[in-house]
């Protein structure tokens, strides 16, 4: 069965609970409605204490966590390679080369973890440098070996020792002359005398090489089984014998094994191509996560590399999404917040309505596509509904949203007054956290009119002692935190569920301004006293922006 293409279903960095169930509930939807890919719910940040709540109590396990969706290496067409090990002659590695139209072949062990690597140069230049006659032996070349390479038979001796000591020659001379030049452990190339074949086991030679398919006689082969000398039969001429010898000996004589230049599966191929730039190598080795060598990777796959494709919920702004998401395919976005700046390289199916969560919407596409809800994606979708709306206390609900959290209240067996207190006192639970886990748990950046960039974190509780609390780690941590990410201006929302109000922490040059233009009026012992206030979508980033162009405006 052919792999299904892969789409991530993702939600924005530092996650709520909206987010991550909405991405759940939309990857059952397209799963259950499309064949064209396999659908995978994933995040982009930690979960909050809220949202693993949630996901204990209708035990759903939480979605994957993805940093960035850049194209990785294991996107591009990386080039299976044969399998070829060490002792394969440099013939063999040839001929496989050319047949795969490869100019790089990885070698391999027994568990496919990367030995070396022999490219057609290495083998050019082994092959036309070399002059030296001792390179077999230096080499240690099996005997099976030199065979296959002049397409010959060991017809005495064991084919698979080695060929450890002494040098290749030609001998053609009659004896006498021979014995001036032949010594001990010598491999000689011969022809069809016996006299010779004699002369050269009277030296002790190692291996006797004979062409021309010429049978050596009984006698010869007989005392050369007394000396352990191997006799190889051949069907070559003495000159091709003596130009295809070299060619037997093993890749891992010649391959490279030092300083090589390989790439991880899950590499991004941001951080790739400058090493490639540097490194002018034809084909570069690819390891998986494994350790094992899967193939190669050229220059040339960055014409063909295949970008994830995603699906957002519950955002469109390039900040919130997930790290290189201009490197990704956007199939769809599905959202109930303004719209962002996320561009795409081509029309897609956005979804964008004005209702209090997106959850919602999500209930709504399941009724439209006519599928039965189960009931744990019921309860993850009513608590989203609950989470995002104050348990609708918040301007931002609808009463769509009400609707749509009564029916899969319904469906999930669940009193949402209840499930409301319980879930607001697991998401509110922060006393020992650190301060930089509290802000980040619900952060989001805003770029204003001019550039002006500031960041909103929102804390909700229905306690206010453990809201003040929070306020006296935090204000320390929004001084260091000013200035990051290029943001001039923070602000952290300290949200009463009950009373339905915020207190509004600032720090930054300018933060002070645009608060007051905002919400027209001072503070109060260093914080703004918002009443009515608890929607940072619908009710405070509104203001801030307006106030933002205002500001600018009188700048200009």
């Amino acid at each position: 069965m052919r792999n299904q293409e892969k789409i991530f279903v993702i939600g924005h960095k530092n996650p709520d609970t909206d987010s991550i169930c909405s991405a759940i509930a939309y990857a059952d939807i397209k799963n259950r409605t499309t064949q064209s890919g396999k659908y995978i719910p994933k995040r982009a940040g930690q979960i909050n204490e809220e949202t693993q709540f949630v996901l204990n109590r209708f035990g759903v396990h939480p979605p994957g966590y993805i940093t960035n969706i850049g194209t990785q290496v294991k996107d591009m067409d990386i080039r299976m390679s044969p399998e070829a090990d060490k002792s394969m002659s440099l013939k063999n590695a040839w001929e496989m080369m050319q047949q795969n139209s490869i100019v790089s072949l990885p070698i391999r062990d027994k568990d496919g973890k990367l030995e070396g690597l022999i490219t057609i140069g290495d083998i050019a230049k082994t092959y036309m440098d070399k002059t030296d006659s001792y390179l077999l032996s230096t080499a240690r070349t099996q005997y099976r070996r030199i065979a296959e390479t002049i397409e010959g038979t060991v017809i005495e001796g064991n084919e698979h020792a080695y060929f450890v000591k002494g040098k290749v020659l030609v001998a053609t001379a009659n004896p006498e002359m021979m014995k001036t030049y032949i010594e001990e452990d010598d491999m000689v190339i011969m022809g069809d005398r016996e006299e010779d074949h004699l002369e050269a086991i009277n030296q002790n030679v190692s291996c006797i090489i004979v062409g021309l398919g010429i049978q050596v006689t009984e006698k010869v082969i007989k005392l050369a089984h007394e000396r352990n000398i191997v006799i190889i039969m051949s069907p070559y001429d003495t000159f091709t014998i003596a130009r295809l010898i070299n060619q037997s000996i093993p890749i891992r004589y010649v391959m490279k094994t030092d300083n090589l230049v390989t790439f991880s599966t899950e590499d991004y191929t941001d951080d790739i191509q400058d090493v490639m730039i540097k490194n002018r190598h034809r084909a570069f080795p690819v390891i998986d996560k494994r350790g094992r060598c899967v193939g190669t990777i050229s220059r040339r796959n960055f014409l063909d590399m295949h970008r994830k494709k995603v699906i957002l919920v519950d955002h469109n702004e390039k900040d919130q999404a997930v790290d290189n998401i201009e490197k990704a395919e956007i199939l769809e976005i599905i959202d109930h917040h303004k719209l962002g700046s996320l561009e795409t390289m081509k029309p897609i199916s956005f979804r964008n309505q004005p209702v209090g969560c997106t959850g919602t919407i999500m209930y709504q596409l399941y009724g439209e596509q006519r599928l039965e809800i189960p009931q744990t994606i019921a309860g993850l979708l009513c608590a989203a509904i609950i989470s995002d709306t104050l348990m609708f206390r918040s301007p931002t609900c609808t009463l769509q949203d009400k609707m749509a959290a009564g029916a899969l209240a319904l469906i999930a067996d669940i009193d949402i007054e209840d499930f409301a207190r319980e879930m607001f006192k697991a998401g509110s639970n922060l006393k020992d956290k650190a301060p930089e886990e509290i802000f980040y748990q619900d952060y989001k950046k805003f770029i204003a009119e001019g550039e002006i960039t500031f960041g909103v974190g929102q804390i909700s509780s229905m306690d206010s002692e453990e809201l003040l609390e929070i306020k006296e780690k935090l204000l320390p941590f929004l001084m260091s935190e000013c200035g990051r990410h290029n943001i001039s201006r923070v602000y952290f929302m300290l949200t009463n569920i009950m009373e339905e109000s915020t207190e509004l922490l600032y720090y930054g040059d300018g933060s002070r301004e645009m608060a007051e233009l905002a919400f027209h009026q001072a503070p109060e012992e260093g914080t703004f006293h918002l009443k009515g206030v608890v929607s940072r979508k619908k009710q405070l980033i509104p203001a801030m922006m307006e106030a933002a162009q205002i500001l600018q405006s009188d700048f200009a």
